[in-house]
């Protein structure tokens, strides 16, 4: 990480040493509090004292979206309060800036027949040559799992070994986005090709010394950049290129990585409610499965629209805006 440059180096440093030592993740805080430490260092050269007026020139000038704009706020009210803590200032300067209102987000959604596509295109990617196939063989898989599972794309890369529990057909999902364990049943057809994959492995890779459930290299494991790699050059074969639409106060996005994660979670429930099911009642099985830390992030899958409506309501805004 590149240290940080203004007046409040030293005091931002501790609070990121403070925040590691509660337990919490410092990847995000530390992108927040650098894009503070940034505008601060232009500001500010020399030690002064920052009234509320300073923060809401800090809100105003940063050309982010509101939502990103708001989680830098947020991170740096939270500073002050430490700083207040500590006795550095009296009063919290950033305790009444109002947050900006954020746009609403409709993520893009696979439909069950585009993740069957998307997949076989990511298949049709794996080279045969030695030196690549098991590498590109372990994409597949990781991109399978986030299909087929749900995952967050830092869950498949950091799966060891030892986390896959072949004759119960489960993986044990270790200190997720919120510091949580899950233990998750995978789907047959899934089990199967990671048996099958692991077979194959054995056969053709010398890699004892590599603890990691799908090998990116002899040692080592995949990285998210090449799974994204892969998966975006997959959506281009399927023809499946939407750019990121903003209209209004509403942000249709383009199809990521973690689109997939939304569209299991959007066509789980389909299928619970075309077997006359309770999309309701399926929900805390959902969160479980899912990891979420709180239940309001299932909840919300509720209200999303599946993706022939959300292509439908797309076409309808773009036409109304033209």
């Amino acid at each position: 990480m590149t240290p940080f440059n203004s007046f409040l180096a030293t005091r931002l440093t501790d609070y990121m040493a403070y925040r590691q030592s509660l337990g919490f993740s410092t990847k995000a805080l530390y992108a927040h509090l650098k894009t503070f430490d940034c505008y601060l260092a232009k500001r500010h050269k020399e030690p002064a004292a920052l009234p509320a007026s300073f923060f809401l020139e800090l809100r105003a000038d940063l050309k982010v979206e509101s939502r990103s704009i708001n989680r830098v706020i947020s991170t740096v009210r939270m500073f002050f309060g430490y700083l207040v803590r500590c006795g550095d200032y009296a009063v919290n300067p950033v305790k009444d800036i109002p947050l900006l209102s954020e746009n609403e987000i409709i993520p893009f959604i696979f439909s069950a027949k585009q993740v069957d596509q998307l997949l076989l295109a990511v298949c049709r990617t794996i080279r045969r040559q030695p030196r690549c196939f098991m590498k590109d063989l372990a994409v597949y898989l990781a991109i399978l799992l986030l299909a087929r599972c749900g995952m967050r794309i830092s869950e498949p890369v950091r799966l060891l070994k030892h986390h896959y529990r072949q004759s119960e057909r489960t993986l044990y999902i270790e200190k997720t986005k919120f510091k949580k364990d899950r233990l998750i049943p995978v789907p047959t057809a899934v089990n199967t090709q990671l048996q099958n994959y692991l077979n194959v492995r054995r056969n053709l890779m010398d890699d004892a010394h590599n603890p990691y459930l799908l090998a990116g290299s002899r040692y080592g494991g995949l990285t998210p950049e090449r799974i994204r790699l892969i998966f975006n050059q997959s959506v281009r074969t399927i023809g499946i290129e939407q750019v990121r639409h903003v209209v209004g106060r509403t942000n249709f996005c383009a199809p990521t990585v973690h689109s997939l994660r939304h569209s299991f979670a959007v066509n789980t429930l389909l299928q619970v409610k075309s077997r006359q099911g309770s999309p309701q009642q399926a929900l805390p099985v959902l969160a479980a499965y899912m990891g979420h830390s709180e239940y309001k992030h299932t909840v919300k899958y509720l209200k999303m629209v599946d993706a022939d409506q959300r292509e439908q309501l797309l076409d309808f805004v773009l036409t109304r805006k033209r």
